[in-house]
Order: C-alpha cells, then structure tokens, then sequence
C-alpha cells in the first residue's frame, strides 16, 4: 500500500505488448508484463504505479493526456506506434509530466524503419535494448528527478 504523497508515476504500453512472454521471445522474453510489473511494484512500494496498454493508438493518446498533468513521470513505449504516430508525438509534447521513452529491443540494430521515432525528440530520455530492465531504470531515474 503506498504512503500518502507517494510519486505516481504511468506506465503506457502500445500494439503487441500484451503478448511479452508469448510472442518473439528470442527478441523479447518469456516473461509476461503482468508477472513483470508486479516484481516492478514489489522493488519500489514507495511509488503509485499506474498501468495501460493498448492496441489502439487513440486510446494511447487519451491516456497520456489523462495522466500528463497529474502524474510524476511517465514511462512509454509506444511500440510500432514509436515509427508512425505523430499524434503520440504530438501528445508527449503537450504533457507536463515527463515521459521517458523505453523499448525492449535495441530498435537502432532492427529494420531500417525502426530507427525513427516520432516520441524521442520529444521525451526527456529514451532506453533501447536493455529488455524489460530498461523500464525499473528509467522509474529509478524518474525518481531520482524529484528527490
């Protein structure tokens, strides 16, 4: 149970992400996010995590703009959406609470498209390739902004 004025920070989640632990597994991994985001609340119980995911990318739109000015910090990845939606571009920059952009893969050593992003001009950092780890470093670094 976290403690009155505990940080709340947003986890979004894009197309696909429902299916860590069953699709691509040599890419990324066996675990599912459920079973990973419960290990993620157990490590940091003095912070409020919220999470979403969706396969629809106006439904990522609205939750980013519903969390963007009363959460502490956001961590995103927008999936395929990183490569195609200007409108989640667009979202993060009109957001006040800041996003760090985070993808399982290292998308730079993947297919040529992947390697632009329509978020990461916009985001206050960006994490590739480091697996699921990549988001419990960008919370830790989310948490260390507001110490």
């Amino acid at each position: 149970m976290p403690y009155f004025g505990a940080m709340k920070i947003a986890i979004i989640n894009g197309p696909n992400l429902n299916l860590l632990g069953k699709r691509e597994t040599d890419v990324y991994g066996s675990r599912s996010f459920d079973v990973f985001f419960g290990e993620l609340q157990a490590r940091h119980p003095d912070v409020t995590l919220h999470y979403f995911q969706s396969n629809i990318e106006g439904e990522l739109v609205s939750e980013l703009q519903r969390v963007g000015f009363d959460h502490d910090g956001i961590i995103l990845n927008p999936a395929a959406y990183t490569h195609t939606s200007v409108a989640i571009g667009d979202a993060v920059a009109a957001i006040t609470a800041p996003v760090v952009e985070v993808h399982i893969s290292n998308v730079h050593a993947r297919e040529d498209f992947r390697k632009f992003s329509h978020v990461s001009a916009k985001a206050a950092g960006s994490i590739f390739g480091l697996g699921l780890e990549g988001y419990a470093l960008a919370l830790q670094w989310l948490k260390g902004r507001s110490a």
